[in-house]
C-alpha cells in the first residue's frame, strides 16, 4: 500500500439553486390543484404551483427581457469574492450590484471591504452574503 499525500482543496460551500417561498391559498383553490394531483395531471401540489409559475413566467416574457434590459439587471447568477473585490478596490472602483437571479457574496469576504467596494445590491430574487457583510451593507440594499 502506498501511502497517500495529504493535498489541500479549497471547497467551497454550495449555493442552493432554489429559495424556499411560501403561499396561502383559498380552499377551493387548493382543493383544485389536489383534484388534478389526484388524476394525476401533476406529481403533487408542487409540481402545480411550479408549472403554473413557469406558464405565466413565459407568457410575461418580452416584458420581462425589456424591464431587464432597462433596468441593466444581470440575469442569473452573479457571485463576489474577495478577490474580485480587491481588484475593484485596486482599480478604485465601486459595483452597482444589479441582478434578477440570485447574488452572492462569498464568506471570505470582509464587511469592511464589501463596504468600501459595493455602492448598492438592487436583487430581484434572492440576496445570500455573511450577516456582517449584510449589516455592512445595510443602508446600501434595495
Amino acid at each position: 500500500m502506498t501511502p497517500t499525500s495529504n493535498t489541500s482543496l479549497t471547497l467551497r460551500s454550495k449555493v442552493p439553486d432554489s429559495e424556499k417561498i411560501t403561499i396561502n391559498l383559498g380552499y377551493v383553490d387548493l382543493g383544485h390543484i389536489d383534484l388534478l394531483v389526484s388524476e394525476g395531471f401533476y406529481a403533487n401540489r408542487t409540481d402545480f404551483i411550479r408549472t403554473a409559475i413557469r406558464n405565466q413566467l413565459s407568457t410575461q416574457n418580452e416584458e420581462v427581457r425589456q424591464v431587464v434590459a432597462r433596468k441593466m439587471l444581470v440575469l442569473g447568477l452573479q457571485r463576489f469574492g474577495r478577490t474580485d473585490l480587491e481588484a475593484v478596490q485596486a482599480a478604485g472602483q465601486t459595483l452597482e450590484i444589479r441582478v434578477l437571479g440570485l447574488a452572492s457574496i462569498e464568506d471570505d469576504v470582509p464587511p469592511a471591504l464589501a463596504q468600501a467596494t459595493i455602492a448598492s445590491v438592487t436583487v430581484l430574487g434572492a440576496f445570500h452574503a455573511s450577516p456582517a457583510v449584510k449589516a455592512a451593507l445595510a443602508g446600501r440594499i434595495g
